[in-house]
């Protein structure tokens, strides 16, 4: 129970208002978590709920608002399941009585974002679901009809779910970059950022997948870091420090060292290096009054110098000399509409799963916006990006390429 939602595999239940989605949702959980009722639209905000689904493991289940929800209000709420959708690793659309244009829009919009799902016929202990049955499967979709008070039932779609269930390859934080016998150097600042009495996620797996690799891991703050590493016999392979630190961490690190910062890492290990690297160029087409959203995955108390609200809109502007607007927003959602931005600058991203993130950058790709995230644009802004790209010889190519077109732009002009 104590595995992060990062770790989870999502299923999220859709449906119509009344279909019995929140009944189904607690006979799959085996609690009463979901409030249910008679009244059409009980549910409102999405309902999140852990639990353990054989052979997966750690699964996290999401209920939501009916899709055919009416009016101001009712908008909202729809609008609440839409955004929860690119979280789903797979789908359940729950049917009472029938199946209509509206259940066929429900499996175009997960068709679109490539989200597997299964079909659940509802409330089969009242009536006979043979005929819906065998027009769902005439449609090529997986289904089963379900009670809940038939506990066999449940059984058979809590199977069928997990069949859907891909574990996709998901690249290494830093396993890949190490060997065994390397000595692997990760500096962690404690500032007023640093949870009390324990490691942020990608600290801890870093220290996990070095011992994996049989490596030896080294954890200093960045104060005691050129004490370290001058009392070292031998060289480590690579330096890793929090992007917060990263201008005092190159001045200590020799340049036969590699080095690069643990939110560079997630982007290869949570999405996709070399399309946050690309979006960078952005930058230098900013203008006054464009809009750049400033994206946090996760809700946290903001410091007086906040990383996402601070310091990195303080950077860019000095960089590009713009009067430039900050749109910030966090938590699990993602805002309805990112057309608006110019530019969106994400975080790590390591409380949200792979296939979030990926599906939050084909997003922004979809709609022509830039999108990079914290680690990549601090060391942009710094001038030191190529420093922290050497690991990654194939996207540290890409990086040259663009200042290379820059470079002669800036020519011509």
């Amino acid at each position: 129970m104590k595995t992060p939602e990062s770790y989870r595999k999502h299923v999220i239940f859709l449906g119509r208002r009344n279909a019995g989605k929140s009944s189904l949702f607690n006979a799959f959980i085996g609690s009463e978590i979901a409030i249910v009722s008679d009244y059409a639209g009980t549910t409102t905000d999405p309902v999140y709920k852990s639990m353990e689904l054989s052979p997966i493991g750690p699964v996290a289940l999401i209920d939501t608002a009916g899709l055919d929800d009416e009016g101001y209000i009712g908008a909202l709420r729809t609008s609440k399941t839409k955004n929860v959708l690119y979280k789903a690793d797979v789908a359940c659309i729950v049917v009472d009585s029938n199946w209509s244009t509206f259940e066929d829009e429900i499996v175009e919009e997960l068709k679109k974002q490539e989200i597997p799902f299964v079909v659940a016929l509802t409330k089969s202990d009242l009536s006979s679901k043979d005929k819906l049955m065998e027009f769902v499967r005439s449609k090529g979709y997986d289904c089963c009809a379900v009670s809940k008070f038939d506990k066999s039932s449940i059984d058979r779609l809590r199977v069928l779910i997990a069949s859907k269930i891909k574990n996709g390859y998901e690249p290494p934080l830093i396993e890949d970059l190490v060997d065994g016998g390397d000595m692997v150097v990760l500096v962690v600042p404690i500032d007023l950022g640093a949870p009390k009495g324990r490691l942020i996620t990608p600290q801890v797996e870093a220290i996990r997948e070095c011992l994996d690799a049989e490596a030896t891991p080294m954890i200093v703050k960045e104060r005691e870091l050129r004490w370290a590493l001058e009392n070292l016999k031998r060289k480590p392979k690579i330096v890793v420090t929090d992007s917060q630190a990263v201008m005092k961490v190159v001045a200590d690190v020799p340049e036969d060292v590699l080095m690069t910062t643990f939110s560079i890492l997630e982007a290869k290990h949570k999405g996709e290096l070399l399309e946050l690297v690309k979006g960078v160029e952005a930058v230098l087409t900013l203008n006054d009054g464009d809009e750049v959203l400033m994206e946090e995955a996760c809700n946290h108390r903001s410091l007086a110098d906040d990383i996402a609200r601070v310091k990195i809109p303080r950077w860019m502007t000095n960089f590009t000399g713009k009067k430039l607007k900050f749109s910030f927003h966090s938590g699990r959602e993602y805002p309805d509409d990112v057309r608006k931005y110019k530019l969106i600058v994400h975080c790590g991203g390591c409380v949200i799963t792979r296939s979030m993130m990926l599906r939050r950058i084909e997003e922004a790709k979809n709609f022509g916006v830039p999108i990079t995230n914290y680690g990549v644009i601090i060391s942009y802004l710094h001038g030191i990006l190529k420093r922290v790209l050497q690991p990654f010889p194939s996207v540290l190519n890409l990086y040259e390429e663009i200042e290379k077109k820059h470079a002669r732009n800036a020519q011509r002009i």
